[in-house]
């Protein structure tokens, strides 16, 4: 029978932290979730986790969090992550997201932590050159939000060679989907994810949605993703935990399979039973055309693979709770 864990983990109060937590607790684990609530939110934290309110700014805070160890491991979710917005502010992207980190790491390393896992990201393929694009591909970010998961995973490296910190690096392509059961969902303020959008759109919840270049080299002209259910994110981290016992390890997650905006649009209007108003606009910086994963490496080191991602089921799951949270986590208006 398998020993329950500790766990901390920062960011837990948002998408795929909550998600994270929910499948820690669901085995039994013990998680403390750290987070300033800044973009998640305290009901994403479910009962049985305890939610410590705090910034990774903050040093002191963190270092009496780890003081609390031992820590079967610490799982780093908390980071600014719109591709946009680091283009327009690329020093203070590159300044919270991977200082944030180091300072997390180095906390790590004082407190005898032996594990570490971050949430990493596609966008360190800006121009990989090859698809779908494999675990060894060339880091080459399009923008400075991957950069700085690229600084981070350097840093790792450095940690695991010095320090003996073990690490496992997972590069989500496009995190998409909620919670079967209903628990958890996805709420950004403001949205920035295409899924979401789009069920608000059909919904009426907002005028239309904007499709960014419909010229792109691609069967529709329109980028294509690599869309994986959070749940199947979720459980890739319980995979991984096991082999960072004796080396670290870098993966990327995703289906395998492109899906463009407009093939999103349609699954959505098809599901909810309604159009989805959109409008063409120009190609948004940052955003390269296609970005699919290759994750054989995974698989075949852990039996991971995703059972729940085909896209109707990602978007069923996603339209079910924002239709049953009309207003995210608020119960107001």
């Amino acid at each position: 029978m398998r020993m329950s864990g500790r766990y901390l983990v920062t960011g837990g109060a948002g998408f795929v932290g909550s998600h994270l937590v929910a499948a820690l607790l669901d085995r039994g684990d013990e998680v403390v979730v750290f987070d300033d609530l800044s973009t998640g939110h305290a009901q994403a934290v479910l009962p049985g986790a305890r939610l410590v309110t705090g910034r990774l700014e903050d040093v002191a805070a963190i270092d009496a969090v780890l003081a609390e160890g031992p820590w079967d491991a610490v799982l780093h979710f908390a980071a600014l992550s719109i591709v946009g917005d680091s283009m327009r502010d690329p020093l203070g992207y590159l300044a919270v997201n991977a200082g944030n980190g180091l300072r997390l790491i180095e906390s790590c390393v004082r407190h005898g932590v032996k594990r570490f896992v971050l949430s990493s990201t596609a966008a360190l393929f800006g121009s990989a050159g090859s698809e779908p694009i494999p675990d060894d591909a060339v880091i080459d970010p399009g923008s400075p939000y991957g950069e700085s998961k690229a600084m981070l995973e350097r840093a790792l490296f450095w940690a695991d060679r010095v320090y003996g910190l073990r690490s496992a690096c997972l590069r989500y392509f496009n995190a998409a989907g909620a919670d079967a059961a209903g628990r958890l969902g996805e709420d950004h303020r403001p949205e920035s994810h295409l899924i979401p959008l789009v069920i608000d759109a059909a919904l009426g919840r907002r005028a239309e949605v904007t499709v960014f270049g419909q010229d792109y080299p691609t069967p529709d002209g329109t980028c294509l993703r690599d869309y994986v259910h959070v749940t199947d994110l979720a459980g890739a981290h319980l995979r991984v935990l096991p082999l960072l016992a004796d080396r670290s390890v870098r993966f990327n997650l995703g289906n395998g399979r492109g899906i463009s905006v407009l093939e999103v649009i349609e699954a959505v209007g098809r599901i909810a039973g309604r159009p989805v108003p959109h409008r063409i606009a120009g190609r948004r910086a940052g955003d390269p055309a296609v970005l699919i994963a290759a994750s054989a490496r995974i698989t075949a080191e852990t039996g991971w693979r995703p059972v729940h991602s085909d896209l109707d089921t990602i978007v069923e799951n996603a339209l079910a709770w924002r239709v049953a949270h009309p207003h995210g986590y608020r119960t107001g208006t």
